[in-house]
């Protein structure tokens, strides 16, 4: 199946309910994952305006075979996106008999509603509005270069490093070229909203992981020492499991778990190119991996970021038609395997720290399910007290819930989040390293060029059933 049709499945597929737009396209036939999933929200974000351009050039009518969400993809790419640039086939040639008509009613309609800018047509709740105001976060990928190396790499292509940030203030008035030090985080480069970086060579060399600054504070949170057994229990894409790998320096084993064959394929090349060797993949059920298994009696570290409703994410708006919240009925069966899920995982008789982490902004998914945990487990584990400094407190439904951390675009200028950090109550707790990061510095000179770290060996990661 080629990209357009796949693309038009998934739509369609969406639009049908048979599932979230991200499932869609993990499980289509086309390889190009991050292609599909980009040319897809695209369309999706326009499609009024590409359903009010096809209408008024009466392209269906003239063209009876071509079906609704097909024509919509190709009228995207057409006159919104890339032009069919070496592709398009058969479908090139016929939108090409209509190409001149098309650009003529995109033009009447910014004129109708007196906008310039295609972006302008969009509705107000479509617009990209947050997810425009939010940096783009960098993390180094320190199994293969440094920050400094990496920071030196962007300011011989021009760019302005301010040095470390002190306030989010630094980070929401980026601008142009400048670039900053997270003031937490002290391998996370941030850059202005909407910087482009895929087609860097540092990012095709797995030397930089474009990952929100959400989504990096799970594995930081972790902490998990070079030579110890981690769990990664619902691991695909692998971000997060790469992150964990360079905690450790590759040095002793990542075990993650995922049961989508397409997903974890993808997440093996992600790994490979990142120089991750200590991970073990495995397309099980972590619900069906058995905690006496002598194979895990050593794991001490656990990250549980199970399927959510993903309404925390910047581009929820693209993934469900009206957005919104989760119907009651989809919020209680993932809640439910959610809490089946982390009462599992803190089974595990080694145990003495787990990250639970949702992208949902929804209670059902998040304080109910670490309340429900600590209940079934009473006296054996409890909240960890970390980031004390962090702005976004979980929800006050519980007592100790303030332990709990939740990150958004209007408190801490990321997508949303949620996190929660268990640890077994005999453990003394202290405070993590990383804790010291949040103490405010000024802004700063470029660090001095340390040695070039060599890339890390080649991935060993034969997946395993």
């Amino acid at each position: 199946m080629g990209l357009y049709a796949a693309a038009a499945a998934v739509l369609a597929g969406v639009e049908s309910r048979q599932g979230s737009l991200k499932s869609l396209v993990y499980s289509s036939s086309f390889q190009n994952v991050k292609q599909l999933y980009a040319l897809v929200c695209e369309t999706q974000r326009y499609s009024a305006v590409l359903d009010a351009v096809i209408a008024s050039a009466g392209l269906l009518r003239a063209e009876k075979k071509l079906r609704p969400h097909l024509a919509k993809v190709l009228v995207y790419d057409l006159l919104l996106g890339k032009g069919f640039r070496g592709a398009g086939g058969r479908w090139k040639a016929l939108l090409g008999r209509h190409q001149a008509r098309l650009k003529a009613e995109l033009a009447r309609l910014k004129v109708q509603r007196g906008v310039s800018r295609n972006e302008d047509l969009l509705q107000e709740r479509s617009r990209p509005g947050q997810a425009f105001q939010v940096p783009r976060f960098v993390r180094v990928n320190t199994l293969k270069t440094c920050p400094e190396d990496a920071i030196d790499y962007f300011k011989r292509q021009g760019f302005s490093y301010q040095g470390r940030a002190s306030s989010l203030e630094d980070l929401r008035t980026l601008k142009g070229q400048h670039f900053l030090l997270d003031p937490l985080l002290p391998e996370l480069l941030v850059f202005p909203a909407q910087t482009d970086l895929h087609e860097h060579p540092l990012y095709h060399a797995g030397h930089l992981i474009l990952q929100d600054k959400a989504s990096c504070l799970p594995a930081m949170l972790l902490s998990p020492p070079p030579g110890s057994h981690v769990i990664d229990a619902c691991a695909a894409p692998g971000n997060k499991t790469s992150y964990i790998a360079a905690l450790l320096k590759n040095q002793g084993k990542i075990f993650a778990f995922d049961q989508d064959a397409k997903r974890l394929a993808a997440m093996a090349t992600l790994l490979a190119r990142a120089g991750v060797s200590c991970c073990e993949l495995a397309e099980k059920d972590f619900l069906t991996v058995s905690p006496t298994d002598q194979r895990y009696g050593q794991v001490q570290y656990i990250l549980l970021d199970p399927s959510c409703s993903g309404s925390g994410m910047l581009s929820r708006q693209l993934e469900e038609h009206g957005g919104g919240t989760p119907s009651k009925e989809r919020l209680q069966a993932l809640a439910g395997f959610q809490q089946r899920a982390l009462c599992h995982a803190l089974a595990f008789p080694s145990l003495q720290r787990l990250v639970y982490s949702t992208c949902s902004l929804c209670q059902e998914e998040n304080e109910d399910v670490v309340q429900e945990a600590l209940q079934q487990n009473s006296g054996v584990f409890r909240l960890a007290p970390v980031l004390p400094t962090w702005p976004h407190r979980g929800l006050n439904t519980f007592p100790g819930s303030e332990h709990c951390l939740r990150a958004s675009p209007e408190t801490t200028l990321t997508g949303g989040f949620f996190i929660a950090v268990f640890e077994r109550a005999e453990v003394v707790s202290s405070p993590a390293p990383q804790d010291k990061a949040l103490a405010p510095e000024p802004l700063s000179k470029a660090p001095k060029r340390k040695k070039r770290r060599k890339a890390a060996a080649g991935a060993n990661m034969q997946p395993s059933t």
